[in-house]
Order: C-alpha cells, then structure tokens, then sequence
C-alpha cells in the first residue's frame, strides 16, 4: 500500500545526501565567507518542494530519480538564491527565513547579495555536471533557465515590487504576479522531468503546475495572515503591513480560502488523468491542508 510519509522521506534524503555532495564540491580556494553564507542560504531548512516534485514526476513518467539529481539541485539552489535575494532590504527587508535569521541578516548586506549571485550560477554548474547530457536533458535546463528568468520568476518579482501599494490592482494583476513568481518555478522541477522523459504528459503537468502553484501561493497567504513565526519560518502579518498584492487583500480571507479550494479541486481533476499519480495527488492534499 502506498505510504505517503515513506515516500517524502525517501525522496528527502537522497536529496539531502545529493545536497552535502554537491556543497562538498565547492572549489576550496573560494573565500570561506560565501562558502559559508551559501550553505547557509541553502542548508538545513524548508521542505524541498521542488526537488521532491522533480523526483516525484520523473518516478511517475518512468525513470529513476537519479536520472533528474543534478536539475533537482539546481532548481533548489535558484529557489534558495531567490529568497536570499528576496529578504533584501531592497526588497521584502525580512530578519527571518526557514525559521532562522535570513541570510544577509547572518552575513551583512554585501555578503548576502553575493552569496544569491553564487548559488545562481551554482546551479548551472551543477545541471551542466551530468555526463553526456541528451537533448531532453539539454531541454530540461533551458525550460529551467525560462521559468527562472525575465519572463518567470523573476518577472513575477517585479509585478510584485510594481504593485506594491497600488490601490488599484486587480485580480489580473494579482494572477500575473501568482503565475511567474510562484507557480513556474513550482511548476518548472515536474516539467524539467517530463522534458527528461521525452516530454511525457507535459501539457497536463504544465496545467498541473499552474494550479499547484496558485495554490501553494494562496496558501502562503493565507498563513501569513493567520499563522506564527513557528509555523511560516518568516515574519508574520507583514505582506499586510507592507500593503503587498495578496489574495486576502483582493478577495479577503474567506474569498482567499474559495480561491484555494478553486485550484486545489483543479489540480486534482488535472492530476487524474495520468498514470501512477499517487504521490502527488497526496501532494496536492497536503498543500491544501497547510492552511489550516
């Protein structure tokens, strides 16, 4: 019978084991400092979502998990990178991340900047590592690169800077936010595997993805607005306080919980249509859980 908890375990450790390799590997004559800062941006914290959902696809397209390890890290290290460069002063100015202070609170402004540029060009050290990579392989970290850059998450930061205390946003405004900065990088890990996997179910993972992560991000929300520093690992109320586009401030808070049910209940109606899907449809409840 299928195991849920088992099974993320699994996938968590190998990932946790891939992650202290690949930290090893780091160049020895690098200064100690953004060694230091780097392991910490990325070590020891968060749930390793998008590794998880990498492995997850792959195992659920056909191939052995192994097959994705290099773009699992890489996807991590961009998804650490980003919240280092997210905690900035410049920013979102959170002291807290994963439940410790964030990264440039440890190591000073300067240090925290440089420590986002590393990871970010880590990981495409670490993707480039895999010996004799196919074009699938090769498809995988362009998509990657995509979903990561000026016209994915990156994107999405921006229309989250640009609507900032803009009163007249709208949910158009909040879903083009939602869409690149959260729900392509949740979704680029499964696709990258199907990209692996001769882009197997890559228009039904992609609609999946979409969904997963609208939810994901409403949920965030959600918690935001009701939970605690032990819960969220960061600073509570302080989208609110800082007048951020979320969905509680578009829809309220029971508009916002519709919201999650909307996708979640699309997620999973996507989700069935393919095969071995156990896990994330155990996933998807999971996520929707969370809030409450």
């Amino acid at each position: 019978m299928f195991n849920f908890a088992e099974k993320y375990d699994e996938y968590l450790n190998f990932f946790n084991i891939s992650l202290e390799n690949c930290l090893n590997s780091v160049d020895k004559t690098a200064p100690n400092v953004i060694k230091d800062a780097m392991r910490y941006a990325v070590g020891d914290g968060g749930k390793r979502v998008r590794p998880i959902l990498c492995f997850a696809a792959c195992e659920m397209l056909g191939k052995d998990k192994s097959a994705v390890k290099n773009l699992a890290l890489g996807i991590e290290f961009i998804h650490s990178y980003s919240l280092v460069h997210d905690d900035l002063p410049a920013m979102d100015n959170d002291d807290y991340r994963r439940g410790k202070l964030s990264t440039h609170k440890k190591f000073g402004e300067a240090i925290g900047i440089l420590a986002g540029d590393a990871l970010l060009n880590f990981a495409f050290e670490t993707m480039l590592k895999e010996e004799n990579p196919s074009q699938f392989y090769l498809a995988a970290m362009s998509l990657i690169a995509e979903y990561a850059g000026y016209s994915g998450m990156i994107g999405g930061q921006t229309l989250d800077l640009q609507n900032e205390n803009n009163a007249n946003a709208t949910e158009k405004d909040l879903y083009d936010v939602y869409l690149n900065k959260t729900a392509k990088l949740i979704s680029a890990p499964m696709l990258a595997a199907s990209c692996v996997n001769g882009k197997k179910y890559y228009d039904e993972i992609k609609e999946y993805g979409y969904h997963l992560g609208i939810l994901f991000q409403i949920t965030d929300d959600i918690m935001d607005e009701c939970g605690t520093l032990e819960q969220i690992g960061k600073t509570p109320h302080k989208d609110d306080a800082e007048n951020k586009l979320t969905s509680v401030r578009i829809f309220g808070l029971d508009g916002a919980k519709e919201r999650a049910f909307t996708h979640y209940t699309q997620a999973k109606k996507i989700i069935s249509e393919i095969d071995k899907i156990g896990f994330l449809t155990a996933f998807t409840d999971k996520m929707y859980e969370r809030q409450s």
